[in-house]
């Protein structure tokens, strides 16, 4: 498409950065509609990581639809006791226990550390001519915390907005390492996104919204 700094900027990668600005927006402001805009960005990110070789990453984005797609359905249909002060058709924001907190962890850490193993043997050792994994281990970590950041997104916990600052500030120096040009520039700008969004999702849980 153009070129920046020596870096080709490709259509799938200017329009997964547009579709990515505006979802996590929508998402922030506790809007439904985060999720059409979800879908096509979840498909455009699928093709940009394989063209990268960030493998994981790539993998990552059919289980994110299907997370996306339960997502949708939990906001929009809420269990009894789960309504919105605001609309009894719309799920409310609730808060995890430090039991939860600490269990997401652990989980993230050691699925993290399998999946990054698996992830180095691709390429010369278990699929010649396929070109091998970037930084494996901490491509592996980014996505099980990218997979906890989404399902709790999914059901609304405010804690997801912690995970989600934690996957930019890394992924910030993953895509600089792949050699993205956008992609660095949108995950700073999804870091300001989540702390706003923080404090938004805050005050609703406060209302029991």
């Amino acid at each position: 498409m153009f070129t920046i700094g020596g870096n080709t900027v490709g259509y799938v990668e200017f329009f997964a950065v547009l579709s990515g600005l505006l979802c996590v927006f929508l998402a922030g402001r506790n809007s439904k509609y985060n999720f059409y805009v979800g879908y096509v960005y979840t498909i455009l990110l699928c093709v940009m990581f394989a063209q990268k070789h960030l493998y994981s990453s790539m993998l990552l984005q059919p289980i994110s639809l299907a997370i996306n797609i339960i997502g949708h359905y939990r906001w929009t249909h809420p269990r009894k006791g789960e309504e919105s002060a605001a609309d009894n058709k719309a799920l409310k924001v609730s808060r995890m226990t430090w039991k939860s907190v600490a269990a997401s962890i652990v989980a993230v850490l050691g699925l993290g550390f399998v999946w990054g193993w698996i992830l180095s043997g691709l390429g010369d050792n278990w699929f010649p001519g396929v070109a091998p994994a970037r930084i494996p281990y901490l491509d592996a970590c980014v996505t099980m915390l990218i997979l906890l950041a989404q399902y709790l997104s999914a059901q609304k916990r405010w804690e997801c907005w912690i995970a989600w600052l934690i996957v930019n500030c890394v992924n910030i120096v993953l895509y600089i390492k792949a050699g993205l040009v956008f992609m660095p520039i949108v995950s700073a700008l999804y870091l300001i996104n989540g702390i706003i969004s923080m404090f938004s999702w805050n005050k609703l849980y406060k209302n029991n919204e």
